[in-house]
């Protein structure tokens, strides 16, 4: 219970199905600026509100501190990999080595027999024993994309009560039960950098980011300078404080030559990419040349692909069309109809 709605209704959910509930809610970051923030505060861990639905819905509720695995996981691994030119992806990580990981520990200490979240996405058990992850009802919701880490071993024991629901039935369930559904917000993409930007999250933590270099265009020629390659991401147009007279756009970064490389449009298409440290679905290894949707950002719309090399730990993919903005660090996720079939992290060109 992360202090949402979302989890609020997932624990109601359960307990109307008949099954013995207990509330957790995992303390992963603590600003210590922040101490006295409201509950209205985007965070992941309101630790407040979800002891106050979970007395309101009468189950125990208990916190766990893993505020040192998620530094050591999540925090330094968001810091380093910005300092090596790509963009990191914390939530998927945290999703996979954190939460479940850790609400799957306290499952086992207290007898529990799974867990269930407020995830928009749904599970099927396979007739060939597998469990295969898929996209939840709500396309505007469905967090398949930042679940696709998860193992064989977590799907089995793992339960998405909103799976088929869409959000606007959830805030009717809340309202209808009495939970302060106004007050508990959505949570912000990047719990730890709250009301910060990540530059500023950046400085504070790595203050060796701060390199200033130039930036250059495609062929060289130096048309400004930064503060360090650490502050840009592949594909962004503002905040670049150059002036050329037309739009351009970050299309690489070289973290060897301290430079931000600038060019047009065009020059950010990529017809393939290759992604490692891949996880597959229930399936497996897929047999190859196969037809997939990928989908290299979040909020991205999933576009057409042949799968054309795979093994257990890597794949390479051509897209049907050219796609802009592929970020090395980003999450590419395959599917299939609705169902996640792998996914891996974007490697650099």
């Amino acid at each position: 219970m992360s202090g949402g709605v979302d989890s609020a209704v997932a624990a109601v959910l359960m307990k109307e199905a008949g099954h013995d509930v207990i509330g957790v809610t995992l303390v992963l970051w603590k600003d210590e600026a922040e101490e006295e923030k409201r509950w209205q505060d985007r965070s992941c861990c309101k630790v407040g509100l979800a002891r106050h639905v979970a007395k309101m819905l009468e189950i125990p509720h208990v916190t766990v501190d893993a505020q040192s695995q998620f530094q050591s996981e999540i925090i330094d691994d968001f810091c380093d990999t910005y300092l090596v030119g790509q963009t990191p992806n914390p939530c998927v990580r945290c999703n996979a080595l954190i939460k479940f990981e850790q609400l799957l520990s306290v499952a086992k200490e207290h007898g529990a027999d799974f867990i269930a979240t407020g995830h928009y996405a749904k599970i099927t058990h396979q007739e060939t024993g597998g469990y295969s992850l898929s996209t939840g009802l709500d396309e505007k919701k469905d967090q398949s994309y930042f679940l696709y880490r998860l193992t064989q071993d977590q799907l089995a024991r793992t339960a998405f009560p909103l799976g088929g629901m869409n959000k606007e039935s959830v805030y009717k369930k809340a309202l209808s039960l009495g939970l302060p559904y106004e007050e508990i917000l959505e949570s912000q993409e990047i719990c730890f950098v709250n009301q910060k930007n990540y530059g500023e999250f950046l400085t504070e933590n790595r203050p060796e980011s701060v390199i200033p270099g130039n930036i250059v265009t495609e062929s060289g020629d130096v048309v400004g300078t930064h503060k360090g390659v650490a502050f840009h991401t592949v594909g962004q147009r503002r905040g670049l404080n150059v002036a050329m007279g037309e739009r351009v756009y970050v299309t690489r970064l070289d973290v060897v030559k301290n430079e931000v490389v600038l060019g047009d449009p065009e020059q950010l298409l990529q017809r393939e990419l290759a992604a490692d440290r891949v996880i597959w679905g229930g399936w497996g290894v897929p047999s190859f040349p196969v037809s997939v949707e990928a989908k290299i950002r979040y909020r991205s719309t999933p576009k057409l692909a042949t799968l054309i090399e795979a093994d257990a730990e890597t794949f390479r993919i051509v897209f049907d069309e050219p796609e802009r903005g592929v970020s090395p660090g980003q999450s590419v996720v395959l599917y299939q109809g609705n169902t996640v079939i792998g996914g891996g992290v974007i490697r650099p060109k």
